[in-house]
């Protein structure tokens, strides 16, 4: 076990990037990884991980390290230290890991330890947030498995495959995966690979798709046939899953308030052989009064704090701030008001966010029942999600039924 300079200089770039120039850890990793063509697969392995570790960390590694932002070269390289001494990696005798003090490292390590926020490294307004909302025990638990790496799970597009038929192909590759108890469209992959690059991907035979996150298409109940409203759509993951679900049978109207992210959709689409979807800009009030009570199922995927989803996008811990969610759950008001106007007497509604908090969930849902509405909705049940207990994203779904 020992680094590799070139990789080194990669992550650290990454890190720089991510830090001090406000880029998404995910489109830098992409980037890293198309650095050098002789890379084998550990290789990137390395560099995805190390960068999406030391982001992970970036509070506690900094406070061990000793430095401040913003960030030079030589304060990322002692945060880089303060990895490699933790993940046991022998130091090497390169100029930038000149005295590294091992042993201060490991016992800074358990001191600041004994704080939360350091510890999960997190900023103070997150942690008193999650105490607040979830209480000293839940919290505690659930932000110690936010910061557990995300699985790799496959949705598996049933309008071109099976699950077992998918398995069988990705196991000739030796990607090999694992079968998800209640969750009939899911694989877990035993190990991470860049599933992207084999032709069943190509082919459109899966999606990458969090194991929670592909609950909510079923739990919209929808059917062939129907005509169904994804409000929120974005690129679409829900959208596609909820085409398979319709067998292609009926009309889905895919919204979203950015044209680049329906254009990517489109993309996806094609891929995937889901040809019953339409694609609509709300570009104006008008897109909305058009459809009211015009269907029989609504998802409002509702914009969200995202703090159900640390696992996956760890740099939205320093991205966020308590201002947008402050916004975000006016936003949320507004759109459930808005958008469940679309919903036809008799049809159902489907409120879902990747947050963990209850101001952004089930308060939402208990303030919309109140108002004129609202009022003309039938609660039926909702499922909250922690990833410290399901093991994978943090999630909220509501179900509605729009009074006859």
């Amino acid at each position: 076990m020992r680094l590799h300079r070139n990789l080194v200089y990669t992550t650290i770039d990454a890190l720089n990037a991510i830090f001090n120039e406000g880029e998404y850890a995910d489109k830098v990793v992409a980037r890293s990884l198309k650095k050098d063509k002789r890379w084998g697969s550990s290789d990137r392995k390395f560099v995805a991980e190390t960068i999406y570790e030391v982001v992970r960390w970036k509070r506690l590694y900094a406070e061990i390290a000793e430095v401040k932002e913003p960030f030079d070269r030589d304060n990322l390289w002692r945060m880089f230290s303060v990895w490699a001494v933790l993940r046991g990696y022998p130091i090497p005798d390169w100029r930038q890991l000149e005295g590294t003090p091992e042993r201060k490292i490991k016992g800074r390590f358990d001191e600041l330890s004994k704080v939360r926020a350091l510890k999960e490294s997190i900023p103070d307004w997150m942690d008193e947030l999650g105490v607040k909302e979830l209480g000293e025990k839940v919290w505690a638990t659930e932000i110690a498995a936010q910061n557990q790496p995300a699985k790799v799970i496959l949705r598996v597009n049933t309008l071109k495959t099976t699950k077992e038929n998918l398995r069988a192909i990705l196991m000739d590759l030796n990607i090999e995966t694992e079968f998800l108890k209640d969750q009939p469209d899911a694989l877990v992959l035993k190990e991470r690979a860049n599933v992207f690059l084999t032709d069943a991907f190509k082919q459109g035979f899966f999606e990458v798709q969090d194991a929670n996150s592909q609950l909510v298409a079923h739990f919209l109940d929808v059917k062939p046939g129907m005509r169904v409203v994804d409000t929120c759509a974005g690129a679409g993951g829900k959208t596609l899953h909820i085409a398979s679900l319709m067998e292609n049978k009926g009309q889905l109207i895919a919204m979203d308030l950015y044209e680049s992210k329906l254009k990517q959709l489109k993309i996806r689409a094609k891929r995937d052989g889901a040809f019953n979807i339409e694609y609509r800009i709300i570009d104006s009030t008008k897109i909305i009064k058009k459809l009211h009570e015009r269907a029989d199922r609504v998802l409002i995927d509702a914009p969200c704090s995202g703090l159900g989803v640390l696992k996956r996008n760890p740099d939205a811990k320093w991205k966020l701030k308590p201002e947008f969610i402050d916004n975000i759950r006016k936003v949320q008001s507004e759109v459930l008001e808005s958008y469940s106007k679309i919903v036809k007497p008799g049809g159902k509604l489907v409120y879902a966010t990747c947050s963990i908090l209850p101001s952004e969930n089930q308060e939402q849902i208990a303030r919309f029942l109140t108002t004129d509405i609202g009022k003309q909705f039938n609660f039926i049940k909702d499922q909250k999600i922690l990833a410290s207990e399901s093991g994978f994203d943090g999630f909220y779904m509501a179900l509605l039924e729009r009074k006859e």
